[in-house]
């Protein structure tokens, strides 16, 4: 009697732009014959599961790889009321790019984490409008306002659950493969302040250029205390550096935390300390990130390359 096979669940993790090495995830295990039944996304990974689940990977990805900088302004809908982000525009994409639109008509289970911002819990969203979903587990809390939904309001599902590994075996999964993008960012932000403000001389990073221009013209300085600015000769943390570090800090213990007591059989971890939070632009580098890093999980597992030479044909 042969053994029943296992059931392969890919739990993807939140992490801003740094989700865009999920979709490289995806195609290095496809290359290896592990083709997941079930996926689960926390913010990020939320909307780049739902591309997978919805048949729409290769829109997804041409996509992402044709983001400017300039498009992520366009993308972002900057606003200044419930958070810094509308994403509308964000949205309108999105649903251009995928095929099916209801969570129960896609091809694989699928099911968003988001959070409760009254109740402090996480929100397992498995049913309804696949859009609406990732809306709301995106919605990180002060960058992107929160989301209405059955009377509640929801933010981004890294505040409970960085990487929704017992939302994986809840939909029936033996074995979790799952991806944490956050493990090496603790102190990045601060790390690295220097090296982001050559980075915007040279003309690379739109966001901060963008945010300058409107500052100049429009706010009189305030933004700059969201960029940080140069006082008596130092550079200063900006709100929006000291933002992005501690969601680091935060999803990286809640994800250490939550590990330690449903640990996933295969761990995959990007080296993706460089990507900043919302640079999207630089999909090219995170995909490529996320390849070679299960390229390197698969040579390592013994586990995962037995289920790969399983689902071979």
């Amino acid at each position: 009697m042969q053994a029943k096979q296992p059931v392969i669940g890919l739990a993807l993790g939140s992490g801003a732009a740094r989700g865009w090495a999920h979709i490289g995830v995806i195609r290095a295990l496809e290359e290896a014959g592990i083709r997941p039944q079930m996926v689960t996304g926390s913010s990020i990974g939320a909307m780049v599961g739902a591309g997978y689940a919805s048949d729409s990977l290769d829109e997804f990805e041409e996509w992402a790889r044709g983001i400017t900088s300039w498009d992520v302004m366009r993308l972002l809908d900057v606003r200044f009321s419930g958070g810094l982000i509308e994403g509308d525009s964000l949205m309108q994409s999105l649903a251009k790019l995928m095929r099916s639109k209801d969570i129960e008509n896609l091809s694989l289970p699928f099911a968003a984490v988001a959070t409760d911002l009254e109740a402090g819990r996480e929100v397992w969203l498995r049913e309804g409008n696949l859009l609406d979903a990732v809306r709301a587990s995106i919605a990180v809390p002060g960058l992107m306002s929160p989301v209405r939904h059955n009377g509640r309001w929801l933010v981004d599902g890294g505040l409970t659950d960085p990487v929704p590994i017992s939302l994986c075996r809840a939909l029936g999964a033996d074995v979790v493969i799952a991806v944490n993008l956050n493990s090496d960012l603790i102190g990045r932000h601060l790390r690295s302040i220097e090296g982001a403000a050559r980075h915007d001389t040279d003309g690379e990073n739109g966001l901060r250029q963008w945010f300058g221009s409107v500052d100049e013209r429009l706010l009189n300085g305030r933004i700059g205390k969201w960029l940080g600015e140069h006082v008596t000769g130092e550079e200063v943390p900006g709100m929006l550096d000291v933002m992005a570090g501690s969601l680091d800090i935060m999803q990286d213990r809640i994800t250490r935390s939550r590990m330690a007591g449903d640990p996933p059989e295969v761990l995959i971890s990007p080296k993706l300390s460089r990507v900043g939070l919302l640079e999207f632009e630089r999909a090219e580098e995170s995909i490529r990130a996320g390849y070679e890093a299960t390229r390197k999980a698969i040579a390592d597992s013994e586990l995962i390359t037995e289920v790969g030479d399983k689902n071979r044909p």
